[in-house]
């Protein structure tokens, strides 16, 4: 949570353009500033280029799903709730599975993603099929609460139907999540919304069930994952075969000139992270 690198506002990240101007490095060549400290050297060209699939999550969807489920307390014999099976939903059920969860539900209406989840020793919660959030997990544990939960899905959330209820997925999980539970929310949630249908959603609000939360003694961890705190470590694992990352996200490399295809793909729900490779290194 850098307070320099952004003069707009604390926080600084590529290709978001709430957090400052730097555009993005989907690109052939990518400038990086202050590059001898956010850079991270591998510590051999051979091994590293075996795991190039898996080393590039390190980026992004690896360390958020892993702050998620750091921030939720996801430990030893945990179970846990993580909304949305996309890449960092896979990313952070990954990492439940690293920090010794016992057992981890994926919610989601999307039935390949869910596969993709149950593929690598995941419970599923098929949100289309019915029921509450509740009822699903008491089908799975026998019990209706698990001990912590990662919201994987922010804003963009969606009810039944498809309508959009930006708040759903936090009260659902404070529903679930046991007294003095914890909710790691890695999920993008924005100061505004100008295409939200909901007023107050537009202005970055949100229906919440605050009081319910209040009342269960949660404790809610939000914001942009400090990704350098974790990369060396989870490198590390990645490296020794703690972690198959790349196997648990799908990841599938194209060319460049095929991202917008990624892009297109991926809206339409693709169980897969695509990786872009410019310079056809990996062909």
């Amino acid at each position: 949570m850098c307070l320099n690198v952004n003069p707009e506002r604390a926080g600084g990240a590529y290709g978001y353009g709430d957090m400052g101007s730097r555009i993005g490095g989907q690109a052939e060549y990518v400038m990086v500033p202050y590059a001898d400290f956010n850079l991270l050297r591998f510590p051999d060209k051979g091994q590293t280029m075996e795991k190039i699939r898996d080393l590039t999550c390190l980026t992004d969807i690896l360390p958020t799903g892993y702050h998620g489920c750091v921030s939720a307390g996801v430990t030893t014999g945990s179970t846990v709730l993580i909304a949305g099976a996309g890449p960092v939903g896979l990313a952070a059920a990954a990492s439940a599975l690293l920090l010794g969860a016992a057992v981890v539900v994926v919610m989601d209406f999307n039935k390949e993603r869910l596969a993709q989840t149950h593929s690598f020793g995941c419970e599923t919660l098929n949100l289309s099929e019915g029921g509450t959030v509740a009822d699903h997990i008491e089908r799975i544990l026998g019990v209706r609460e698990v001990d912590c939960a990662v919201d994987c899905v922010g804003f963009e959330a969606k009810g039944h139907g498809g309508a959009e209820q930006p708040a759903i997925v936090l009260n659902q999980l404070m529903e679930v999540t046991r007294a003095a539970g914890s909710i790691g929310i890695p999920g993008l949630y924005v100061t505004e919304d100008p295409g939200a249908r909901d007023g107050a959603a537009r202005t970055g609000s949100l229906a919440l069930r605050f009081g319910l939360g209040w009342a269960k003694s949660h404790s809610f961890l939000t914001g942009q994952t400090p990704v350098m705190k974790y990369n060396r470590a989870l490198m590390m694992a990645v490296l020794h075969d703690r972690i198959r990352i790349a196997k648990a996200v799908n990841a599938t490399v194209i060319p460049l000139d095929q991202a917008p295809q990624g892009y297109a793909d991926f809206d339409r729900g693709a169980a897969r992270k695509f990786v872009i490779d410019p310079h056809g290194l990996l062909a």
